[in-house]
């Protein structure tokens, strides 16, 4: 399945890109990506072409969707990502989501992942999601309990050794 454009009132949600690589390198070196999700040592474009070819790119490839840039409609500002992904210690997808300061706390959040969620429900026949957080990444939190997510349980990855919080929401 090819991931279609997502449009709602304000924002269009598409698959990001190499042409999104400036606005990546800006979104993933912003203070709360790097607090948050951690440094991926993107420090100019062509690390960002890179990160786009190299982890984004494989998985639309083989599943057909992954991380989406959000535009907003009224001006054509790429003003964050929401995506689903598949990790290895997780069942079945998980849905990610970062925006750049000027944009967060303004619904655009729940906006786009309200939208996602619908698409992995009916267009994907999905019938749970999953999300993971640090516990101090309270605004996260927050939204994905908006959204209608529960926490289920910490969980551990040995590749990035960190406690997270594992949220899932059924449909």
């Amino acid at each position: 399945m090819q991931f279609p454009e997502i449009s709602t009132d304000r924002l269009t949600l598409r698959p990001t890109d190499v042409e999104d690589a400036s606005f990546v390198r800006k979104l993933m070196n912003t203070p709360t990506w790097i607090q948050f999700i951690g440094d991926r040592e993107i420090h100019s474009d062509e690390d960002a072409h890179r990160y786009i070819r190299e982890k984004i790119r494989p998985q639309f490839e083989q599943i057909g969707f992954s991380a989406n840039t959000i535009i907003r409609k009224s001006d054509g500002s790429k003003i964050g990502t929401c995506g689903l992904h598949l990790k290895d210690g997780i069942d079945g997808y998980h849905i990610g989501f970062a925006f750049l300061p000027e944009y967060q706390q303004k619904g655009y959040g729940f906006e786009a992942a309200s939208a996602l969620l619908r698409f992995a429900e009916h267009r994907l026949d999905q019938t749970k999601l999953s999300a993971i957080v640090l516990a101090e990444n309270t605004s996260s939190r927050l939204l994905l309990e908006k959204l209608g997510f529960s926490y289920k349980r910490q969980i551990t990855f040995e590749v990035d050794p960190v406690d997270l919080m594992l949220y899932e929401v059924w449909f």
